[in-house]
């Protein structure tokens, strides 16, 4: 019986594939997780989109989260958009009341999503905005953006973020619908694509 040099590159095999995902379908969406605004509240706005790929193909299997402050800018404080039951520790989703600011929503067959949540409040220097992560197939990192509501010219003019991405300034920026719907597609490569950003 011969022995083989485990360092000689005749016995090195290569490290297997393994599938990237999108395993976090299966454990981190929740019941009610688009309905950010407490219910019945007057002044629910509705934003809503599609995620397109490079091709402009939706992609029925990526996660949206949004936060956002609530209209008088502040951050919300509220514990767990997600409550659990103490005795059994099920998930109970949101108690209805409470605004949280933060929503995570699973686009459909379609690549569709929506929200309905309040319009925020400007913070600092910035227009009022919501922030958005995404998960999605074929990333190894999630993704950062932010969601401009139009409606006030001067504010978005002068938020330094739309001054610094110049031109591609539109993809950040909502399409107003009318009646409190505004559209916000996320596209991730190609014509179009939205700015992403990134945190250090």
């Amino acid at each position: 019986m011969t022995k083989t040099d485990p360092s000689s590159p005749a016995t090195v095999r290569p490290t297997p594939s393994h599938t990237v995902g999108p395993f976090y379908g299966y454990a981190l969406p929740f019941l009610g997780g688009e309905d950010i605004a407490p219910l019945g509240h007057p002044y629910t706005i509705t934003v809503h989109g599609y995620v397109l790929d490079g091709a402009g193909a939706p992609l029925p299997d990526a996660l949206v989260e949004l936060w956002g402050a609530d209209p008088d800018g502040n951050v919300s404080t509220t514990d767990g958009s997600i409550r659990r039951d103490p005795a059994t520790g099920d998930p109970l989703g949101r108690n209805g009341v409470e605004f949280t600011g933060w929503g995570r929503i699973q686009t459909d067959a379609d690549g569709h999503w929506y929200a309905r949540t309040l319009r925020p409040g400007a913070r600092g220097g910035s227009a009022p905005y919501l922030s958005v992560c995404l998960f999605a197939r074929g990333l190894l990192v999630h993704l950062f953006t932010r969601v401009y509501l139009p409606g006030d010219e001067a504010a978005l003019a002068a938020d330094p973020l739309l001054a610094r991405v110049g031109a591609r300034r539109d993809t950040l920026i909502a399409a107003d619908e009318g009646r409190g719907t505004y559209r916000f597609d996320i596209r991730l490569q190609g014509e179009g694509e939205t700015v992403f950003l990134e945190f250090q």
